[in-house]
């Protein structure tokens, strides 16, 4: 049976409209890198106080990813990062860096696993953050370990991760406000960090 010219230029597009639908490549998602950054309005009367994270997480605004994690800072990656919030005061260092989906984001949240305070002594030299840090040394040298009710927290801030940009969150975890001394003459932490600001580039 021969098939005429209309019906040819009919199938033809038919065709054609299939391969455009089916076998079209979808455009690669882009990425952009967050960074998180954290200083501290420290506990005044401590020689040092070391709070260690176990987890940052943030969480993207569509759902398609739910929430994601932003690996701490170190090459490879640690499992924790201990930061003392007395050599925080005027200052920042790293909490952690990711190459994450580009799009909007709704919040972050932080665990904070642990924490340890020192009286006496003289602090040690040294980052501020890393995955291990000494404790003061000399004589006099006390400390005491928090008791921590939830050590998780949730930052409610939204913000946009641009593709091939950079965004830099900044973030202050007030330990003046956070630890409390019980009146059986220990210290209960309950984390109070906040977001200072939120910073982009391309």
């Amino acid at each position: 049976m021969r098939m005429t010219v209309a019906a040819l230029t009919v199938a033809l597009g038919l065709s054609v409209a299939g391969l455009a639908c089916s076998g079209s490549p979808t455009a690669p998602s882009q990425s952009g890198n967050l960074r998180l950054m954290i200083t501290d309005t420290p506990f005044e009367e401590a020689t040092a106080l070391h709070v260690t994270f176990t987890e940052v997480k943030a969480h993207r605004a569509d759902g398609a990813g739910g929430w994601l994690t932003v690996p701490f800072a170190g090459d490879p990656a640690p499992t924790t990062r201990t930061c003392n919030l007395k050599k925080l005061e005027e200052a920042f260092d790293i909490l952690g860096v990711a190459a994450l989906d580009a799009g909007q984001y709704t919040q972050l949240r932080l665990v904070v696993e642990s924490a340890k305070i020192y009286f006496g002594g003289t602090a040690i030299d040294g980052p501020a953050c890393a995955t291990t840090l000494a404790a003061p040394s000399g004589t006099g040298v006390t400390s005491e370990t928090l008791e921590i009710p939830s050590g998780e927290v949730k930052l409610i801030h939204p913000f946009e991760l641009a593709g091939n940009g950079s965004t830099t969150i900044e973030l202050d975890f007030d330990g003046d406000q956070s630890v409390r001394q019980t009146g059986n003459g220990r210290y209960r932490m309950t984390p109070v960090i906040k977001i200072l600001a939120v910073k982009t580039s391309a």
